[in-house]
This record gives C-alpha cells, sequence and structure tokens, in this order.
C-alpha cells in the first residue's frame, strides 16, 4: 500500500504508528511535514512543504486562523500536486492532523484517495481550559475568537472519509453531528517498552550522586511550565510538602515557554513568576529543574519517582500521563474530565481538585508517609493502559481496522498477530 501521512511537526501523533508500518518493509510510506528537522525513520521518506501565505501582522482576528490554515494547506497541496505530476507518488490512503489545514485542499489532488483526519479539539467557552481558571481572564471577545477557531475543523470535516480522536473527551468537544464519521481510539502506549524499573537510578549533579526508587522523590513533568498543566498549583502545593517531608526532593521536568494558552509575561515565564511568589517558602535547594530531558532520563525519573504529579485544566490528555501510569507510578492527579477517562480515584489514581493546593500537598503527603497504602495504584494503573491504551494490542489493529475499511481487499494492511 502507498500511505502519506500528513503533520507539520512530524511524527506528532504518528510516532509509533508510521515506525510500525515501516518496519513490516511492505508498503511505500510518505510524510509530507513542514519540519526541516524531522527525525529519520528507515523505510519512511519525508517531503517538505512550506506554506503558501502567513498572515501579516494586525490581521484581523476573526478570520487570522483560517487564513494561516489556509496558506499552509495551499502550500501542502502544492508539494502533494508535485509529488502527483511527477508521477513518484499516488496514495492509496491519506493520514494526517487537520488542525493546521494541511488537509484541506487534499481532496483536489487526489480525488480518489480515501483520508481519515486526526481531530483533536474542538473550542469553545466552556468545558475546556478556556475560563476554567480565574487567575486567567476571559474578555467579552474570546467567545467569537474560539468559534472561529473551528472554521478549520469545521471545514475538513467535510474533507476526510473518517474522522479520529484519541479520546472520548475530544471526540465529545465536537458537534455531535460530528460523532457517526469519527472513531475513538489513543495513538497508543507502547506498554511493552514502558515498564516499572526497581534498579533505575538518575545522577543528580547537585547530589554529586545517583538517586534511586529509595529515595523520597516527588516528580512533575509537562513539556512545558504552564498554567494548563497546572504548574502554578504545583509550585503553590510544594512549602507545605516540603515542610511535611524534609528528606523529600522534587524533580521538575519541562521547558519554561507555554505550549498552549497565554505565556506569562514575568521575568523568567511562569516558573519565574512563581518563585517569586513563593520565595523562601520553597526549599530550593531540594527542587530540581531539569528542563526538557532526553526520553531515557524521563523514563528514569518516573520509575524512581514515588509520587508523580499531573495536574492539568480539562484539555487534552498528554502522553506522559498514560506512560506514567504504564511505569506504575503512583499518580495525584487533577480531578477534571480528560484524566478521569483513565483515572479512577483510589483505583489507578488519587484525584484532587485543581484549584485547592493545600488538598494536592495533603494527598502527596498521604502518599509519602504510608506508600504502602497505596501500592496497589501502579500495578491497577497498569493494568489500566495495558487493556486500553496498548499500542500493539488494542490501538494498532484498530488504526488498521479503520483503514483497511477504506481501501481495496488487495491494498490491504496485514493485520498484526
Amino acid at each position: 500500500m502507498n500511505i502519506l501521512f500528513v503533520h507539520q511537526n512530524m511524527p506528532g501523533q504518528y510516532r509509533e504508528f508510521v515506525q510500525w508500518l515501516a518496519a513490516t518493509k511492505q508498503h511505500r510510506i510518505v510524510f509530507l511535514t513542514q519540519r526541516k528537522n524531522a527525525p529519520k525513520f528507515d523505510g519512511v521518506e519525508t517531503v517538505l512543504y512550506a506554506p503558501h501565505h502567513k498572515p501579516k501582522q494586525g490581521t484581523y482576528g476573526l478570520s487570522r486562523i483560517w487564513e494561516d490554515a489556509a496558506g499552509t494547506g495551499f502550500g501542502a497541496a502544492l508539494a502533494c500536486e508535485k509529488l502527483r505530476d511527477e508521477g513518484q507518488f499516488t496514495p492509496d490512503i491519506i493520514v494526517g492532523h487537520v488542525g493546521w489545514g494541511e488537509m484541506t485542499f487534499l481532496k483536489h489532488v487526489w480525488p480518489q484517495t480515501p483520508i481519515i483526519g486526526f481531530f483533536e479539539y474542538y473550542y469553545s467557552e466552556k468545558g475546556g481550559p478556556v475560563g476554567f481558571d480565574p487567575e486567567e481572564k476571559m474578555t467579552p471577545h474570546t467567545p467569537y475568537l474560539l468559534a472561529a477557531r473551528n472554521a478549520v475543523p469545521m471545514a475538513n470535516y467535510h474533507v476526510v472519509d473518517k474522522g479520529h480522536a484519541p479520546t472520548y473527551w475530544q471526540r465529545d468537544r465536537f458537534p455531535e453531528s460530528f460523532h457517526d464519521k469519527m472513531y475513538v481510539c489513543h495513538d497508543g502506549i507502547r506498554t511493552d517498552t514502558l515498564r516499572p524499573d526497581p534498579d533505575a537510578r538518575l545522577n543528580l549533579q547537585r547530589l554529586n550522586r545517583d538517586v534511586t526508587a529509595d529515595d523520597e522523590i516527588v516528580t512533575y513533568m509537562a513539556r512545558n511550565l504552564e498554567r494548563t498543566r497546572g504548574f502554578h498549583v504545583f509550585m503553590r502545593a510544594l512549602p507545605a510538602i516540603q515542610k511535611a517531608r524534609p528528606n523529600a526532593r522534587v524533580l521538575i521536568i519541562g521547558g519554561n515557554d507555554a505550549s498552549y494558552g497565554t505565556k506569562s509575561t514575568a521575568p523568567g515565564g511562569l516558573r519565574g513568576e512563581m518563585e517569586a511568589e513563593l520565595g523562601s517558602r520553597v526549599d530550593w535547594d531540594r527542587t530540581h529543574f531539569l528542563g526538557q530531558v532526553p526520553y531515557d532520563h524521563y523514563q528514569k525519573i518516573i520509575q524512581i519517582s514515588r509520587c508523580h504529579l499531573y495536574l492539568s485544566m480539562p484539555f487534552v490528555m498528554s502522553w506522559s500521563l498514560l506512560e506514567s501510569m504504564a511505569m506504575e507510578a503512583t499518580i495525584v492527579a487533577s480531578d477534571v474530565a480528560p484524566v478521569r477517562e483513565a483515572i479512577t480515584h483510589g483505583e489507578t489514581g488519587l484525584l484532587v481538585d485543581f484549584f485547592d493546593p493545600a488538598a494536592v500537598a495533603n494527598q502527596v503527603i498521604e502518599v509519602l508517609n504510608a506508600p504502602e497504602d497505596f501500592a496497589h495504584i501502579g500495578p491497577n494503573a497498569r493494568k489500566r493502559v495495558v487493556e486500553n491504551y496498548d499500542f500493539l494490542t488494542k490501538c494498532l489493529p484498530e488504526h488498521i481496522a479503520q483503514i483497511n475499511a477504506l481501501v481495496p481487499a488487495d491494498r490491504r494492511i496485514e493485520m498484526p498477530g
């Protein structure tokens, strides 16, 4: 089969799927992306495209997102026309993310090729991160700007033959009229490689020694240290945690930018803002900001963690939550709808009020005081992920089945196992 993947930041949500397909050596795989430093995968041809147009500064806010998406989509279509016209490639299936407009015009290039579109998020003023935290103020125009952002998924709903959402919460953000055309299946977690490791160890330069599961390690992880992922709540819980547990050491993973929502204007970003707010109430000698770390280091950090925190607003569930569950972490998480899809309080994790740093601290302290009382949570969490989100046994077969339903029988992907 000829398969075209489309994602401006290759590989995006297709990290596992595209590599698995390539490893079968049974398909020709082309990946269309803007990312010039995209990873190289054996058996995958990377094709770069550039947006045909970008909105100018000061462009009218209600049309800016669509203008950007249209320029991106036309640039992607021109790159695909070149593939077609040079006789290099005709896909049997196109699989890609609809959020930036890349998929919008691909039916004009290959009218007969079926498309599966990844629908990640539908914006609204209720039920998501916007308007959730009183510290992040909405303006009277915010609802209109959010509605305008939905022009892109609305247009792409009519382009795709099938839509895909990774969780039920994400699907249910979209209008009900979308649902019959969408299937729900996560990207998939490699539970075969993400496992607990009681022998894991990590060198902390400040201590000039390794830390292990024998140390009292509290961990927090996000792509960036920002409000959407509850970094400010976590930091406000720290003084009480450190006071109650004088041997606890805190490891924080994340960059100092903003992936979602508004970036802090304080010097040093939100981290600098929280450092200024908390001052000497935090023991900074026992607080380690590790930045964005290599994937193998991240695994070791979770494997030695005695209590891991995931404090997200209602938003797209992070891979890191499911990966940490697969590694049998004892997780304290915010009690919001997307998190409840994976965590049942007291069984696969511990849920707390996002807005209550004292409750967060108290729950972490309970775990650190009596880890044996919570020893069942990590194994239960792993079982939940294996049963519902495992890449090889759960997610991969479903994605293959959805693709095979759209292509001729003689072009189908062979099912694993």
